[in-house]
């Protein structure tokens, strides 16, 4: 597959600089920006995700007249943590 560019970036010669400081051995400032670009695009598809699951129990909760409180979930999920370090737990020995 052939690759493609992406637009020229204008900055600050400050964050330029800020961002050559912080490269690691071997790391080019190319290779940070597309590190960066990828996080960033992962991140907002998480959030697009997590906002759309949020509607849609929303939407379930309002046609089922079905809603949990908080203290009730946070229990469950206390619970569930529970039984995954007990899990975890037998798993190591």
């Amino acid at each position: 597959m052939k690759t493609a560019s992406l637009p020229s970036l204008r900055v600050d010669p400050e964050l330029r600089a800020a961002a050559e400081s912080v490269l690691k051995e071997g790391e080019s400032l190319s290779s940070l920006m597309e590190d960066s670009l990828r996080r960033q695009i992962d991140y907002r598809k998480t959030q697009a995700e997590f906002i759309a699951r949020g509607l849609a129990g929303l939407a379930e909760a309002e046609r089922t007249g079905v809603y949990y409180a908080t203290d009730d979930i946070q229990e469950l999920m206390r619970k569930k943590l529970e039984k995954a370090k007990a899990r975890k737990a037998v798993q190591q020995k």
